[in-house]
């Protein structure tokens, strides 16, 4: 029992891939017109205006020059040329002189024509036809059809004039004729006027659609202030639905705050209760006098005290504090001298702004942080920091061991511990520093990476933006 096997040039099978080649050359074309465009909604919205304008414009002037414009300028010609055929047929039938001074008398009074009879002799040479002359198409055309002798036109040696000359049997015509009986020249004045009043309707439309994107412009700003933490106010106006995402904006700012506020209440209160708890501790503990358990129980608590400080401000961060102009030569300045201070080397660079918008001490404890870290492992660190129109950008190098790639972004967990033989008691903190400096810098708007320093250890880039 035989089938159809689907190998025919049209099969189920080969039909789609058929239709891949013309699908992926209109998916290249539609990927290269997207990126030809503008990306803003301004330039996009005066797009949406523009181009249907100058279609429909260009369009009307298109077909105003091909049925009026030429059809004028054709009917005119054939008007002046049919006026010098009946010059050159009724000089046919007469040459006399007497003749000739009544033809030229007629034509320039009754034709606006001046027309001159010459002895024969041979046409001048043509001349280069200018690239778009409608006048000078249609008087060759008619010439052509109505006289059928050798003739010679000027179009474009005087701009009000027409010269045309006329090889006849035996002697040669000349005549010259106002360049407005043959063509229409008013046609100017359309496209003047379309042109001015697309002019008038775009400006309109300019000065409309500003003030129609400034509130989604002022939005915008609100939002990527609030997501540097900085004071977002901002009113909603403008269009229904821009005051409605400004409304909702609005509401999410205040539900935001709101959980900030209350998480910092409640994390407030169970600081205030552990810390009695430990302050009961040392009290009994100083009751206790001196023993051999002393030392180690007032370690332990000194050790609990620091932890829960620790997590706290982990926990809490610093969203109560408002950004600020900061002076980043001077805070790394003050981070250059504690590490001095600790006997270890340090060097700071600074390049392009140094004040930034930023808040102050929670940036500082972000880049001490950092520092801090790099003191721990290095002997010697440099921090340099550069700030252009959009991000600042701040380096802290050591010469410590570094940290390998596939670990780079797990030291940012809370409590996590690259060496699980490091504890509290040798002195290697909570596993929250990097943490909360990554915090810090997600609340301004940026990130912390971590790469390989110059110094060949580690190297901490905090970038915000400004």
């Amino acid at each position: 029992m035989s089938g159809y096997d689907g190998r025919g040039p049209m099969s189920l099978l080969a039909f789609p891939a058929y239709l891949e080649r013309p699908r992926m050359a209109w998916r290249n074309f539609a990927r290269r017109i997207g990126e030809s465009m503008p990306k803003g909604l301004y330039a996009r919205s005066l797009l949406i205006v523009i181009v249907p304008m100058v279609i429909l414009q260009s369009a009307i002037a298109y077909f105003f020059m091909e049925r009026h414009w030429q059809l004028v300028t054709f009917r005119l010609s054939t008007a002046v040329v049919q006026d010098i055929a009946t010059m050159a047929d009724l000089y046919r039938a007469n040459p006399s002189p007497d003749n000739i001074v009544l033809l030229q008398k007629v034509a320039a009074t009754r034709l606006g024509l001046d027309v001159q009879f010459l002895p024969k002799e041979p046409l001048p040479p043509a001349l280069p036809k200018p690239f778009f002359s409608i006048l000078d198409q249609a008087l060759s055309r008619e010439i052509s059809t109505q006289l059928k002798r050798p003739f010679w036109i000027d179009t474009v040696g005087r701009s009000s004039l027409v010269e045309i000359r006329i090889q006849l049997e035996d002697s040669m015509m000349r005549v010259v004729a106002n360049r407005n009986a043959a063509y229409a020249s008013n046609s100017h004045i359309f496209l003047v006027w379309m042109v001015g009043t697309s002019l008038v309707l775009l400006a309109v439309s300019v000065a409309f659609l500003r003030n129609q994107i400034r509130p989604i412009l002022r939005l915008a700003r609100a939002a990527q202030d609030f997501g540097k933490g900085r004071d977002a106010e901002w009113r909603p106006h403008g269009a229904r639905e821009v005051r409605q995402a400004g409304y909702a904006f609005m509401e999410m700012k205040r539900r935001i705050e709101r959980a900030m506020e209350q998480r910092t209440a409640m994390l407030n209160g169970v600081s205030h209760d552990l810390r009695t708890v430990l302050t009961r501790f040392k009290l009994s503990l100083a009751l206790l006098g001196e023993g051999p358990e002393f030392d180690a129980m007032q370690k332990d608590i000194e050790e609990m005290q620091r932890m829960l400080e620790a997590y706290l401000a982990f926990a809490r961060g610093d969203a109560g504090e408002a950004a600020a102009p900061t002076d980043m030569r001077a805070l790394l300045e003050e981070l250059k001298a504690d590490s001095e201070r600790q006997g270890h080397p340090a060097q700071i660079e600074v390049s392009g702004e140094s004040t930034v918008i930023v808040r102050p001490d929670a940036f500082k404890r972000c880049l001490g942080n950092l520092v801090s870290n790099a003191l721990r492992y290095g002997e010697r660190i440099n921090i340099s920091a550069a700030c252009d129109a959009r991000f600042l950008t701040v380096h802290v190098d050591d010469d410590g061991p570094g940290i390998p790639a596939n670990e780079r972004e797990d030291v940012f967990r809370p409590f996590y511990q690259r060496d699980e033989a490091r504890t509290l008691e040798e002195g290697f903190g909570t596993g929250l520093g990097l943490a909360i400096a990554r915090d810090i810098a997600r609340s301004h708007g940026g990130d912390i990476q971590l790469g390989t320093s110059p110094l060949g250890g580690l190297r901490a880039t905090v970038r915000v933006p400004v």
